[in-house]
């Protein structure tokens, strides 16, 4: 027998729904209420909505991973700098070295020498030393042209002041 203050409810959804305001009391009366026999229970639907990822009955779910660096991290500890070294060469042999950090210059437009950069490539790696020791090769090749060049005007010049004196 039904009273008309408890309205009745033929859906089974509609039956599993407590009040509004029922609170803990409500949610106790929702998690005991039995189920309609045409629906599925939330456990069930629980593991077929997991799919593979739920757990078998018995085993504990797999912890769930936590976010920022894990115990032990050597993050903070190991830290890297970044320092760009440009060497520049010109034609003629001329070299100079720039030092940069982040956005800051340290030093710009050192002379050096080519001696020096030969030396400080291979004392990196070989793999450097190999294409620079060829640039440099091949300036020094051209500053020798240059050389020779320059004795034979000079000779010339000898020539034509001996013909003046002479």
């Amino acid at each position: 027998m039904t009273t008309p203050e408890q309205p009745t409810a033929t859906d089974p959804a509609e039956q599993a729904t407590p009040a509004k305001g029922a609170g803990r009391a409500g949610k106790a009366a929702l998690d005991t209420a039995p189920a309609a026999p045409d629906t599925e229970s939330a456990a069930e639907s629980a593991a077929e909505g997991a799919g593979e990822d739920a757990a078998p009955e018995g085993e504990a779910a797999p912890e769930k991973r936590r976010r920022g660096r894990p115990k032990g991290s050597t993050a903070r500890t190991t830290r890297t700098i970044e320092l760009i070294l440009t060497v520049s060469g010109t034609v003629d042999g001329d070299w100079q070295a720039e030092l940069k950090q982040g956005s800051a210059w340290l030093s710009r437009g050192l002379p050096v020498s080519a001696a020096a950069v030969a030396s400080a490539a291979r004392e990196l790696h070989p793999e450097l030393a190999d294409p620079i020791d060829a640039a440099i090769g091949a300036a020094r090749e051209q500053r020798a042209a240059r050389v020779a060049a320059l004795e034979a005007e000079l000779e010339q010049a000898r020539k034509a002041l001996a013909e003046i004196d002479g």
